[in-house]
């Protein structure tokens, strides 16, 4: 693994032969739960940078951060078979990651596409879960936040420098995350797209918006409420953006019925999904998991 900026790059090969990366902060460090970032659908490591280094850094409890990139997006390679691009497979490609990373349990993080497939490895390997943030993201995904997402994706706009894609997420976004500044917009612009030749395109593979150009919105959506009641003893921090159109406060209500131990944060001028390195969301989730520690230990 080749350091730089406070990380190091990893490459994995999965079982059907893709290579796969992820990033790694903290990597000597030991003694406390490691966290695992997972993104959302088109996103990538580079969204957990901010949060990544600070929870790596911290004196009081310096942890391993490791941030994945699917197969598709990121510097994981793309899939001929765009069927592949779903969170069974991807729950897979985390739970390959992790093995040859030598991580047998952890925090997890998940944003979004990344809350699904932490429900899904709920499913399948419980007792690797330590702890949870879900941002914005539940059991259940309201029709007209994946309306929004649906047509964002497949109508989004192809700036070819970086001050036409700031304009061009404000103009999309603006209103909805009206608590962003300027330096969060660039964050925002960096971690969506890579430099080609031809200028800034997004950092996932163009057909990963096939696979939900085919959701069919009028019909009701199927919830995922038995997987997250598999959730029901792990420590567990629900994140939602007041402006949400994804995460309802019905659903985030629901939630708190099914899991006693939940806490919450509304984060107030963001939607879906509320930018993690921002206020006071690295301390708040950097404290919960020592809680979350703490009382692991003291059982």
């Amino acid at each position: 693994m080749a350091s730089t900026e406070g990380f190091s790059d990893f490459f994995y090969s999965v079982p059907d032969g893709l290579k796969l990366h992820a990033r790694v902060y903290g990597e000597a460090n030991s003694g406390h739960w490691p966290v695992v970032c997972l993104p959302g659908l088109t996103r990538n490591a580079r969204d957990f940078h901010e949060l990544a280094l600070y929870l790596s850094a911290r004196a009081a409890a310096p942890r391993k951060v490791v941030a994945f990139d699917y197969r598709g997006r990121g510097q994981s390679a793309y899939d001929l078979d765009i069927g592949h691009y779903n969170v069974g497979v991807e729950a897979g490609d985390i739970l390959a990651g992790l093995a040859a990373l030598e991580i047998e349990a952890a925090a997890f993080i998940g944003t979004s596409r990344g809350g699904l497939i932490i429900h899904v490895l709920g499913m399948m390997q419980p007792a690797m879960l330590k702890a949870i943030v879900f941002n914005d993201i539940g059991p259940v995904l309201e029709p007209a936040g994946l309306a929004h997402i649906k047509s964002y994706l497949e109508r989004a706009p192809k700036p070819k420098t970086f001050t036409e894609a700031m304009d061009a997420q404000r103009g999309v976004h603006g209103h909805d995350f009206s608590a962003l500044t300027d330096a969060d917009w660039a964050r925002m612009v960096r971690a969506l797209n890579r430099e080609t030749g031809q200028g800034l395109v997004p950092d996932f593979d163009p057909k990963l918006v096939d696979t939900v150009a085919g959701l069919d919105l009028t019909q009701p959506l199927p919830s995922l409420w038995p997987q997250f009641d598999t959730l029901g003893a792990i420590p567990l921090l629900a994140i939602r953006g007041a402006n949400s159109r994804l995460l309802s406060t019905d659903t985030l209500q629901q939630m708190r019925e099914h899991h006693s131990m939940m806490e919450t944060i509304t984060v107030e001028g963001q939607s879906h999904a509320p930018f993690l390195e921002t206020g006071s969301l690295p301390h708040d989730i950097a404290a919960f998991f020592d809680r979350a520690e703490r009382q692991y230990s003291q059982k």
